[in-house]
């Protein structure tokens, strides 16, 4: 199947891609089946299975599927227009999506959380209903947000995810394998076999306008980050650290009273920055999910601030690289929490961002794909236990730590001839072998780890 970078760099909202943006694609493709069926609706009904249930609260998923099912999405999404959406529909009662009319919806009642009855496709499972005056259903349809973003119905998934039914792309690697021969073979890249990918789908101005966009929303959000203080929302009182730190780390770099491994404390507060910004809902890339959104854009601003001879024009070549590992990751692995865990998300993440900084350094083929493959394996096993099922703890930090990583792997893989013991695809597998015998406690249920052994919540 065929991932485009602007699969995997989507611009949305926090604080999940799979539990808020998910939901929300979702209720929109029901609105679009509904438009298109032979019959008037009177109201809508909906409910939440496995992990959307037990983290949906946490996670905004009831307020991101009653939105969908308003006509909300999340690139079109206006934090105050939402507020205002919602106080009406809990009053009114009813939803008025375009081109359908008033239907009745109370969301207190229409739609529920159910934590007893998981669906048998994904952890991430969600049903939507439309029914008549009477009460009786008469559309329904299974969904399934699978990470970062990408929603596929009941029938998509039985069918496979990897059905591609565009254009056949010059360089259609499955595998790392796969992407070393090409790039052997034609002598490219890993960024220009990517970009020549993209362009038999789109035009040049298209690629390139859309990769400046995914740098601009994803810089932006990470210098809100830094300039906001306060406590973010859902009640455990986490205070916003990134502008203090980073406020710290400016007043000791203009004085000259650094030490060298400060440098890692710029790199977290840089991922902290984009992390909390996700945390309040506000705008956000996923890379390659939302959970995970902090590491890519960190490594990006370290590279660009510190690193000798970095220049934004290389910006595109670091994107299309990472877009190609996790391109990789999720064809072959996952890159959900639900699924997979912490490894899928911020593991994911951290072999993305290694991959574009060795990319953007020199690095050859097979210099990036060690740097990928560092930067997974030292994630493999990592739980995803967030407390009171908020994208908070550990997850803020835990993205620091992912781009500390990263830059580190690059380092690493850039001090070698890209010869190493451990291939990434075999690194990918066992990921994914680890995903599918991990416990469902610790894979976004907040029902183990440290989401209940954190007092008081």
């Amino acid at each position: 199947m065929f991932l485009s970078v602007f699969d995997m760099f989507k611009i949305g909202i926090g604080p999940s891609s799979s539990h808020t943006m998910g939901p929300m694609v979702a209720a929109a493709r029901f609105l679009d089946t509904l438009r298109a069926a032979p019959f008037s609706a009177h109201g809508l009904k909906g409910s939440l299975h496995g992990s959307l249930a037990f983290t949906g609260v946490g996670h905004a998923t009831d307020r991101a599927t009653i939105l969908g099912l308003a006509g909300f999405t999340p690139e079109g999404y206006v934090a105050s227009e939402a507020d205002a959406a919602m106080a009406r529909i809990s009053a009114e009662k009813q939803v008025t999506p375009d081109g359908l009319g008033a239907l009745a919806f109370d969301p207190a009642t229409d739609l529920r959380f159910d934590y007893d009855h998981a669906l048998p496709g994904h952890a991430n499972g969600m049903m939507l209903q439309a029914v008549d005056a009477q009460g009786d259903v008469i559309l329904s349809e299974t969904y399934y947000s699978v990470g970062g973003g990408f929603v596929l119905t009941e029938a998509e998934l039985a069918a496979g995810d990897d059905v591609d039914q565009g254009p056949k792309v010059p360089f259609p690697f499955r595998s790392a394998a796969e992407m070393l021969e090409m790039a052997a073979t034609s002598g490219l890249s890993i960024a220009e076999m990517k970009r020549r990918n993209e362009l038999s789908r789109r035009p040049a101005a298209h690629l390139d306008e859309g990769l400046a966009r995914i740098w601009e929303v994803m810089n932006g959000c990470l210098s809100r980050g830094l300039g906001r203080d306060g406590i973010l929302p859902g009640g455990l009182k986490v205070k916003r650290r990134a502008k203090a730190i980073h406020d710290a780390l400016r007043e000791e770099y203009g004085r000259n009273l650094t030490a060298p491994h400060v440098i890692n404390d710029w790199m977290s507060c840089y991922a902290m920055a984009v992390n909390e910004e996700n945390a309040a809902m506000g705008q956000v890339v996923t890379a390659p999910t939302n959970g995970a959104a902090g590491v890519v854009p960190s490594v990006i601003r370290y590279w660009l601030d510190f690193v000798p001879g970095a220049m934004s024009t290389q910006v595109p070549e670091f994107l299309l690289t990472a877009a190609a590992i996790g391109g990789l990751v999720k064809y072959n692995a996952s890159i959900s929490g639900a699924e997979a865990g912490c490894q899928a998300e911020v593991g994911s993440a951290a072999a993305m961002a290694a991959a574009g900084l060795c990319a953007v350094m020199g690095g050859t083929p097979a210099q990036i794909e060690n740097a990928a493959e560092i930067a997974l394996e030292h994630h493999l096993g990592m739980t995803c236990d967030p407390v009171r099922g908020l994208v908070q703890v550990p997850c803020i930090e835990r993205n620091g730590l992912g781009a500390i990583k990263a830059v580190s792997a690059a380092s690493l893989a850039l001090r070698g001839d890209g010869t190493h013991l451990v291939p990434l695809d075999a690194c990918i597998e066992t990921m994914r072998q680890t995903g599918r015998d991990m416990h469902a406690h610790y894979k976004e249920t907040s029902l183990g780890g440290l989401a209940v052994n954190i007092p008081n919540c």
